[in-house]
């Protein structure tokens, strides 16, 4: 197939919402590109970026985080080389295509999730989908700027227009130098991140706790002092969605901290932590049954 054929058959497919071809074909397939299982790292750290965001977050992160741990950057539909794809608006379906793919692509096992602000609930939600599917649990989950699962499905934004979504996204920190529509260069690089966006926001304001068991494996969660989206008392609650442990770390800077000043403080608690594992051991090994949820959802206050 020449050159022009491949393009003219990609861009069918992404009116269609389908992956690029050959794609899923691809290492990694179009989920973890260019990602294969590396037999030596003791355990694989798959990252969700927030809403919006993409894997580049974590570009250097391997290099911060020990040769043990393999860094498996998760991309979402709409971003990437799946820019024509059209962004998913369902959570818990989005998390159980992700579930089976790490399953489908060897990376599931010895496994540990990190999230940011709708990652961590999207990492939350693999977690569960695997353990559900008899893939294991996480070794350990950390969630970073994002309350309790009990507290989605508010309004956050989705509805807003253009130029006052893009001044939220700038308040909080976000899309740091890209400018409003009449600045040269700003408005296009935000426009196409526009979509992407308002679903990401929209799958999250569609998003319905249920209750099910807690999970079992060891959580942290981290909350920044000035983020306004994930208050300490927000992030305190994920205590209730484990049997296990949960370490809380408070840090300096706003809900972006992870971009900041303060990230590599983020990245050496995440090194500590993944350092304690030295095998593929299940995860969540301790005497006693689970402890039973009984937190009913709430909703932040308006």
């Amino acid at each position: 197939m020449s050159s022009t054929d491949t393009a003219l058959t990609n861009r069918a497919s992404a009116r269609r919402g389908r992956p690029p071809l050959g794609a899923s074909r691809a290492p990694g397939g179009p989920w973890f590109p260019g990602v294969t299982a590396d037999p030596a790292a003791r355990v694989r750290l798959v990252c969700f970026p927030h809403a919006g965001g993409t894997p580049s977050l974590f570009r250097d992160w391997a290099a911060h985080l020990g040769d043990h741990v393999q860094v498996v950057p998760v991309l979402l539909p709409g971003r990437g080389f799946r820019l024509g794809e059209r962004p998913r608006r369902d959570l818990r379906a989005l998390a159980a295509d992700i579930a089976a793919a790490l399953a489908g692509q060897g990376l599931a096992g010895g496994h540990a999730l990190f999230g940011h602000s709708m990652g961590a609930l999207l990492a939350y939600e693999v977690a569960c989908e695997l353990r559900d599917r008899g893939a294991g649990e996480p070794v350990h989950l950390f969630v970073s700027g994002s309350r309790a699962p009990h507290f989605y499905g508010a309004r956050i934004g989705a509805e807003l227009t253009d130029e006052a979504l893009l001044r939220m996204v700038r308040d909080l920190g976000g899309f740091a130098g890209v400018g409003g529509a009449g600045e040269p260069g700003g408005g296009v690089l935000f426009e196409r991140r526009l979509p992407v966006l308002r679903a990401d926001l929209a799958a999250c304001e569609g998003y319905r706790w249920r209750p099910r068991r807690p999970l079992r494996c060891p959580m942290t969660a981290f909350s920044a002092a000035g983020d306004p989206i994930a208050t300490p008392a927000q992030v305190d609650e994920w205590r209730e969605y484990t049997g296990g442990s949960l370490l809380r770390r408070h840090l300096p800077g706003g809900h972006f901290y992870l971009t900041g000043p303060d990230r590599p403080r983020l990245l050496g608690e995440i090194r500590a932590e993944l350092g304690r594992y030295g095998g593929r051991s299940r995860p969540g090994r301790r005497a006693g049954a689970p402890r039973v949820h009984t937190l009913e959802p709430r909703r932040s206050p308006a």
